[in-house]
């Protein structure tokens, strides 16, 4: 069931953000500014993540095999439409809401419903891995599609991973458990414990609510403000397209890296120890590319890469456990889709700002500036708010 999770985890959202392969082509050949080619993932993150609370409640009722299913229908189509496309309406529809909801549809919100019925004590443990998916998925498919759009150009490149994902859904739908899957949670029933019998009214009156939705919020408008033009930042810098894209998926392999183990890293080191070490590697990565507009450098990169790398997504899993933990109940999931809500809204306000802010200054300085605030920001409710501070001694 995790290896399910990991994998279609994997397909969804590192699919998703290969969109940054596609920047720079899509520039060249079609004439778009930087600002409109970022709205467009803006308006796939904004999808993502309004969406998300819908997608609670369809797995609630239909189920995991219909909502994943539907997850690969969605993203093929849209992936297979776009390598015709030649109008920037077209691409917000198809790469903006169709490749946007099915990412939503296989993403953290089913798979956390899942795993909280699978895993209690290695709760963490098992949003990590999952979590760790998002920067495999970065490490396997970003150097993949940039190597097929050198060779075939973008528009094969997307009708090959439409075709590919179309013939994926019928084998996902039919031949996986998923009654066994969704059987977790009467085969690990278990007394309830403090905090069953939330509401998602009860759950907006929390202090703690707010305070993961700012952490999720202020840490995706950060990191995306950047990180969508993160591969032509590097090409701006001096260095060839495929080592852009090389540093980006070795990025997304430190990322899954410390993913994987940043749930164990909570339970053994503390839930604030964790995250807070996690955001100081991350200003000091973007420290490092605010010298790169300065004077870039392969030392610079090398530097970078493994800085941000090993921080990068760190933040997901520990939000996941913690409301997973805090909002136990039959409602766990609708509460965490609207905290995971704003963790995309975030990125696609993040990925707007920054879009507008290269436009608007011919570089990446004020973007920069804007994340490094934004990353103090999502920072400090992990000390502001006294259950978030003591979560681990608080016992849940």
């Amino acid at each position: 069931m995790l290896a399910t999770c990991f994998t279609l985890n994997m397909f969804g959202r590192g699919l998703g953000d290969t969109y940054a392969v596609f920047l720079l082509p899509l520039e060249r050949d079609l004439g778009w500014s930087r600002s409109e080619l970022t709205s467009v993932y803006s308006v796939y993150l904004l999808v993502n993540g309004l969406t998300a609370p819908l997608v609670g409640a369809l797995f609630d009722r239909l189920g995991p095999r219909w909502v994943y299913g539907a997850s690969l229908l969605s993203l093929g189509a849209a992936m297979l439409l776009a390598g015709g496309l030649t109008q920037l309406w077209q691409f917000y529809l198809f790469i903006g809401v169709m490749v946007g909801v099915g990412v939503s549809l296989n993403g953290m919100v089913p798979a956390s419903a899942l795993l909280s019925r699978w895993y209690r004590e290695r709760l963490s443990t098992a949003m990590g891995i999952a979590y760790s998916a998002f920067g495999a998925g970065t490490v396997l498919f970003v150097p993949l599609v940039q190597f097929l759009v050198g060779e075939y150009g973008w528009r094969s490149t997307y009708r090959v991973l439409g075709w590919t994902l179309l013939a994926l859904a019928p084998v996902v739908v039919l031949a996986l458990p998923w009654k066994t899957f969704a059987a977790g949670a009467e085969r690990q029933a278990a007394p309830q414990k403090a905090g069953e019998g939330w509401t998602l009214r009860a759950a907006l009156r929390s202090r703690v609510f707010w305070g993961l939705v700012q952490v999720f919020f202020c840490t995706a408008s950060g990191v995306f403000s950047i990180v969508v033009q993160l591969i032509a930042f590097f090409v701006d810098a001096g260095f060839t397209p495929l080592a852009a894209a090389a540093a980006f998926g070795v990025v997304g392999l430190c990322s899954a890296m410390s993913v994987m183990g940043s749930g164990f890293a909570a339970d053994r080191f503390g839930y604030r120890q964790t995250i807070t070490a996690s955001f100081a590697g991350t200003l000091s990565g973007l420290a490092v590319l605010l010298a790169m507009t300065f004077r870039p450098s392969w030392l610079l990169l090398v530097l970078f890469v493994p800085l941000y790398g090993f921080c990068m997504g760190v933040r997901g899993p520990i939000v996941s456990s913690v409301a997973a933990r805090y909002f136990a109940g039959p409602r766990v999931a609708t509460i965490y889709g609207v905290i995971y809500a704003s963790n995309a809204v975030g990125a696609a306000v993040g990925s707007l700002a920054g879009g507008l802010l290269h436009d608007l200054t011919g570089g990446y300085r004020a973007a920069l500036a804007m994340a490094i605030v934004l990353m103090t920001l999502a920072a400090l409710p992990f000390w502001s708010v006294p259950t978030l501070r003591n979560f681990r001694q608080a016992g849940r």
